[in-house]
């Protein structure tokens, strides 16, 4: 059990675990600096307010209009951050600050959220192979470490790999949400300059904050990527 517990501390039945240290470590320390960067460009773009005052509420809804989407809401929710796009009710949630928020942040981040609904509406083909491997990784981040434990445990390989391979899905949906992510920051861009929400110097500041909201993702695949390598690594080593 301490093989795989060690996917979150630096240590392997008693002895200390290099492939933490090289492989974990750096990336845990770059996705902190990512999440300092994040909430840096955010403060420093939300305290701008935009020209036009336009909410973030109006930006969004604006987005809907120019897809033609007319069955999706837009709700304020609590919470700094925390907007999201709900498929399943087809409602744009979006935080305080940026609903009624006039800052470029808000803009940028509510027409964001927006392209998402413009990408479901639209059916566009990474939502799609996401949301069909979605139930498989679900399943396979509940089940990956318990299989991989059971599979020490027991010294049954064929376990070890299932688990290991459940792990990999983990990898697999993150990669799949990069191009999702890029996708619906270029649509609200393109939104904002087709529709003049924001001056040009207002445009690279929400570019700016929605660039590094993405660099979060980059930073989750990286994690995920090397665990799945840690752990490989570390079985493999072990059989030697």
């Amino acid at each position: 059990m301490g093989e795989f517990i060690s996917g979150y501390i630096p240590f392997y039945y008693g002895f200390f675990d290099y492939y933490y240290v090289i492989l974990i470590l750096p990336v845990i320390l770059a996705s902190m600096g990512v999440q300092l960067w994040l909430k840096s460009t955010y403060s420093k773009y939300s305290k701008i307010t935009n020209s036009r005052r336009i909410t973030g509420a109006r930006a969004a809804y604006m987005v809907l209009q120019y897809y033609g989407i007319n069955d999706v809401n837009i709700m304020k929710i609590g919470g700094n951050m925390t907007d999201c796009y709900d498929p399943t009710q087809k409602v744009i949630k979006l935080s305080e600050g940026v609903f009624d928020g006039c800052s470029v942040a808000a803009v940028g981040i509510a027409c964001h959220e927006a392209g998402h609904a413009a990408q479901h509406a639209e059916s566009y083909a990474p939502i799609k192979i996401r949301n069909l491997i979605l139930p498989v990784c679900n399943i396979g981040s509940a089940l990956s470490i318990p299989l991989l434990i059971a599979g020490v445990i027991f010294s049954f390989e064929p376990l070890v790999w299932i688990g290991i391979g459940f792990f990999g899905f983990t990898a697999l949906f993150q990669f799949i949400t990069l191009p999702v992510e890029f996708n619906a920051s270029r649509r609200a861009i393109s939104v904002i300059e087709s529709n003049n929400l924001l001056t040009f110097e207002e445009k690279q500041g929400a570019q700016k904050v929605l660039k590094v909201a993405a660099m979060t993702y980059v930073a989750a695949l990286a994690l995920s990527l090397a665990q799945l390598l840690r752990l490989i690594l570390r079985f493999t080593g072990r059989r030697r």
